[in-house]
Formats: structure tokens, sequence, C-alpha cells
């Protein structure tokens, strides 16, 4: 991360990664696509809990910025998949570790957040 003494810049190219990955279903789709490409219901029956509009609304964000393509094939009925470009592929690991702290911490953060009343 890009810093000047004790302040963060607001221009530090680090919270790209952060902003791209804020999206409540961005890392579940993305890591969903790991193994190749996939028809939105085939998405869906390996995410589970993803309505089909938010599936799509995820899918288009992801591919304004370029982590999915989406590729559509001239056939009747028309059949549209997504895959992962190579940013995308990129944010695997990331998603693995996060997956992996959440294993560790995920219990108390939760008892943490009800004693809180976030909950």
């Amino acid at each position: 991360m890009r810093s000047t003494g004790d302040v963060f810049l607001a221009d530090c190219q680090a919270r790209l990664g952060f902003d791209l990955l804020t999206g409540a279903w961005t890392s579940v789709v993305l890591y969903a696509l790991r193994e190749g490409p996939l028809r939105p219901a085939d998405l869906r029956g390996q995410i589970g809990g993803i309505s089909p509009k938010v599936l799509n609304e995820t899918l288009r964000r992801l591919e304004r910025n370029g982590l999915v393509s989406r590729r559509r094939y001239a056939e009747a009925p028309p059949r549209v998949e997504y895959e992962l470009t190579a940013p995308g592929r990129g944010l695997l690991e990331p998603i693995a570790a996060l997956g992996r702290w959440s294993q560790e911490h995920g219990e108390a953060v939760l008892r943490v957040q009800e004693s809180n009343g976030v909950l």
C-alpha cells in the first residue's frame, strides 16, 4: 500500500483490490468459476442462495471490471458462459487466504459481534 508517512493515499492501487472484493457475492462467484467456464444456471447450482437477479448483477459488475469474460454462443436457445480472466484468476489466492482466515477466526468474530449486538 502506498503511503506518505502515516497517511495512506486515496489513490493507492491496493484499494482497487479491496474495492473489487467488497461485493457480497463477488468472492463467491469468482471462486465458483475457478474450475472453468460455467453457465449462469450452473453457477446458481454451485453457489446456492443467490437469486438470478443478484447473480446477473454480480456477473455484469465482474465483467465491467475485467475479472470475468462473457461468451455468447449463436445457438437456439442462446447459451452464455462466464469464465475468469487472468486478473480474476489472480484473485483466487487472496480469496482462499480470506477463507482460511475465516475458518480460523470466524467463530471468535461472531461471538464478539453477538455480544456487541451486531448480529
